[in-house]
């Protein structure tokens, strides 16, 4: 059996599924060469006949990365496979990855099929994909809640059939670890193909339950030698497995004897360069890469880690690129800092870029004591609301204790200006308000979010909302050192996403 564990990054498909965390085109390559840095083997690009964007994404993607495979998701079905090949055909390194239910739910009420019918359809569909490319993975969607014995007539037939990757998703989170990974051993021992080396086993967990990174630590540990992963666990409902939490228990237990080719000094580094893209905070308790994943307020933690950092910590946070010493950026540190801080970050800016960033740097480092690494994040994507039809001119509040807000703010839409008053319960509630009385919509308030304040009371506050608009919702992000601009900026930014 290898001693090797393939990661298989689904970030920039599976994991862009999150309402409101689409990215451009711009933005996946960007992501792309990142995890290309970080070592990722597979790089699962997108979804081409979903949409036209998704089609252009692969191909910019594998025309942008080197080495990684560059893999495109199909159904079981001849004109998505073909479609699949078109947009791979500039990628070093292509696979294509099909596969179809195979569960009795998906067999009965998705396929209204038979156990039999979907075996064929799924060896056709792979031996079909084998006349564009050599490398073909195969997905038994819904395999968590398959019987053992068919799943294992499945493997078996797509292995003959030409796959070299067979994909067992656990697609609801539902199983138990100890499920999970006597699944994969039954498949090894099952599956003549598998043990013959003629293909490997790949894990695909969702963390509906909490399991993810479990269960596909019980499926390598029985056999499984790739792991279907992305950037901060980020996916569809609850999420996938972390890409950081499996790289770093197979680091941190090298008895296991499994290596990846994660540079894990990259983890933190693409960690912070997704949650900004994607405008998704990491929650503070998060594994690795959360604010507090390496602090300690416990007086009896704080002691024991003085005298021996050991105590209490099993990783070196060096080790995920969280680096203690690292330049401090405040109002008098130079372009060169800052193209230095923003290329740890994995982001390379043009110099006409550059200095733009700069100057936006200079302004938030005037109104704050030292700049964060998400700030200069924030920074660096702020262009994309420079196309926005409707923008911020400038806004007034009045507030206090004891009396009614009160706001007063301008808008430029489509180089047009307008300007509204209104009084509300709360600043926020206010500027909102005349907000509304020049965009004249019947819209709704769903969700507002304020990301944790890490600094102090001078730091960047980061808004996310959700905005109901004629039966879609819309999803926005602001962020400002003034919290209420931050909001009307999210609020803004939903707007300019409305569909008419």
């Amino acid at each position: 059996m290898s001693d090797r564990l393939f990661i298989f990054d689904t970030t920039l498909r599976d994991g862009e599924q999150v309402p409101g965390c689409q990215l451009n085109t711009v933005e996946k390559i960007q992501v792309a060469k990142q995890l290309e840095l970080l070592g990722v083997d597979v790089i699962e690009a997108g979804f081409p006949i979903s949409s036209p964007g998704d089609f252009n994404s692969v191909i910019e993607i594998s025309k942008a990365v080197t080495w990684p495979t560059i893999c495109a998701l199909t159904r079981a079905v001849e004109k998505d496979i073909d479609v699949a090949a078109d947009a791979l055909k500039f990628a070093k390194h292509k696979r294509i990855h099909t596969g179809i239910g195979t569960s009795d739910s998906h067999i009965k009420f998705k396929f209204n099929s038979t156990r039999e019918e979907i075996i064929e359809r799924a060896a056709a569909a792979v031996k079909y994909a084998k006349r564009y490319v050599e490398d073909v993975e195969f997905y038994a969607e819904d395999a968590g809640r398959t019987e053992n014995e068919y799943l294992a007539r499945v493997i078996d037939a797509v292995v003959k059939a030409g796959a070299t990757v067979c994909n067992i998703p656990d697609t609801t989170g539902y199983c138990l670890p100890y499920e999970y990974g006597e699944k994969i051993k039954y498949l090894m021992e099952h599956v003549d193909g598998l043990s013959a080396g003629k293909a490997i086993l790949s894990t695909h967990c969702h963390n509906d339950l909490g399991m993810a990174t479990a269960n596909t630590m019980a499926g390598v540990l029985n056999g499984a030698r790739q792991a279907e992963v992305t950037i901060n666990g980020i996916g569809e409902r609850a999420g996938n497995t972390s890409l950081e939490e499996v790289t770093m228990i197979l680091k941190c237990h090298k008895a296991i004897g499994i290596e990846t080719n994660i540079n894990t000094s990259k983890i933190y580094p693409t960690s912070r360069m997704v949650s900004s893209l994607m405008n998704m905070p990491v929650q503070p308790n998060k594994a690795i890469v959360g604010k507090n994943a390496f602090a300690h307020s416990s007086g009896i933690h704080q002691d024991g880690v003085l005298k021996n950092v050991q105590t209490y910590e099993i990783m070196d946070p060096h080790d995920v690129g969280i680096d203690d010493n690292s330049i401090v950026l405040t109002a008098r540190s130079g372009r060169a800092a800052l193209k230095n801080r923003l290329q740890l970050l994995g982001v390379n800016l043009e110099k006409d870029k550059l200095d733009k960033v700069y100057e936006e740097f200079l302004k938030l480092a005037d109104k704050k004591k030292d700049i964060n690494d998400d700030d200069i994040l924030v920074l660096a994507g702020a262009d994309r609301a420079e196309n926005h039809r409707i923008k911020l001119d400038y806004l007034q509040v009045t507030s206090g204790v004891g009396v009614r807000s009160v706001a007063s703010l301008g808008l430029n839409i489509a180089g047009e200006k307008f300007e509204a008053c209104a009084s509300g319960n709360g600043p926020v509630d206010a500027a909102i308000k005349a907000l509304k009385k020049i965009v004249n919509r019947q819209m709704t308030l769903k969700e507002f979010t304020i990301q944790a304040i890490s600094k102090g009371s001078d730091d960047m506050g980061k808004v996310h909302m959700q905005v109901e608009y004629d039966n879609h919702m819309y999803y926005g992000f602001g962020a400002n050192t003034d919290i209420i601009a931050a909001s009307v900026e999210a609020y803004i930014d939903c707007i300019n996403k409305f569909k008419n």
